[in-house]
């Protein structure tokens, strides 16, 4: 694997596979890597020639209480556990090489639907910093395919819809969730999880799992079930940020008649914010 910190070091390579008719493959992150993004890399690996990863711990997507500064930064073990599933290229950018004129002159991407809600309701901000960061690893690597987790479904969502609108030639891949023994799924933010809280925040998942199957069931009372949802959860004492019943395509409150539907749910414990999703197709 052959690591670049510098835009114009790898766009320079990276023309040299396309011209070679390579088909190139894009998984964007954070670092401090876990199994459910070396996950990514192999579905990217299945369909792609090349494989290109980045690691960039985004300041423009954090907010100003968020923990950018406490992020985990691992960049060793990262490095090593992309070889192990024979990833071509990493990006390690630093700020400067993708904020060159910092963070407050940047031009920003704002996608105007779907970022308020949700994850976006309680990070104000966030989706833009998203978006715009996405825009520019794309324009950088030009990437034939992207592979993003479900676990962000909202964030998958977006970028979908902003791939869309801006007519940009990459197929967006879901890779499914990746989830630990008792269903938690994998998160760089489940180091912060105290001992004492781990065995109770699989709470978050069987609740999801639950409202999933009263729906499958016929149960379409979905403000009832959300308030259901809550409670269980807040039962093991953690604290709700959403529990919302939702359209799987424009992830507005689920109607009636709606067939593909995501249910999302947000929870915190002491020292982290959890967030997954089941999503089902009901019969017309």
């Amino acid at each position: 694997m052959q690591v670049f910190h510098h835009i114009k070091n790898l766009r320079q390579v990276l023309k040299a596979e396309r011209m070679a008719g390579k088909r190139i493959g894009f998984v964007p992150t954070m670092g401090n890597l876990h199994d459910a993004h070396l996950e990514l890399v192999r579905s990217a690996r299945q369909t792609c020639d090349i494989v290109v990863c980045s690691i960039f711990v985004n300041g423009l997507q954090f907010g100003l209480n968020e923990d950018w500064d406490k992020y985990p930064r691992t960049f060793a073990s990262d490095c090593e556990k992309l070889r192990s599933v024979n990833c071509d290229y990493l990006f390690h950018p630093d700020d400067n090489e993708m904020y060159p004129n910092g963070l407050e002159h940047q031009t920003r991407v704002i996608c105007p639907t779907m970022t308020d809600v949700l994850c976006g309701a309680s990070r104000p901000g966030h989706f833009e910093g998203v978006t715009t960061v996405v825009t520019k690893l794309f324009h950088i690597v030009e990437p034939d395919e992207a592979v993003f987790g479900i676990k962000d479904y909202q964030q998958l969502a977006v970028i979908r819809r902003m791939v869309e609108d801006l007519c940009m030639d990459i197929e967006i891949t879901a890779a499914p969730i990746h989830r630990e023994q008792d269903g938690l799924a994998m998160s760089s933010r489940n180091g912060f999880i105290t001992e004492e809280e781990r065995p109770r925040v699989a709470v978050l998942y069987q609740t999801l799992s639950w409202v999933s199957d009263e729906i499958k069931g016929g149960n379409k009372d979905y403000s009832e079930l959300q308030s259901k949802a809550r409670a269980k959860i807040e039962a093991e004492g953690f604290r709700v940020d959403y529990f919302n019943i939702c359209n799987s395509k424009d992830l507005e409150m689920a109607a009636f008649d709606d067939n593909e539907i995501t249910i999302l749910g947000a929870m915190y414990t002491e020292g982290a914010r959890l967030i997954d999703n089941v999503s089902i197709v009901l019969e017309g």
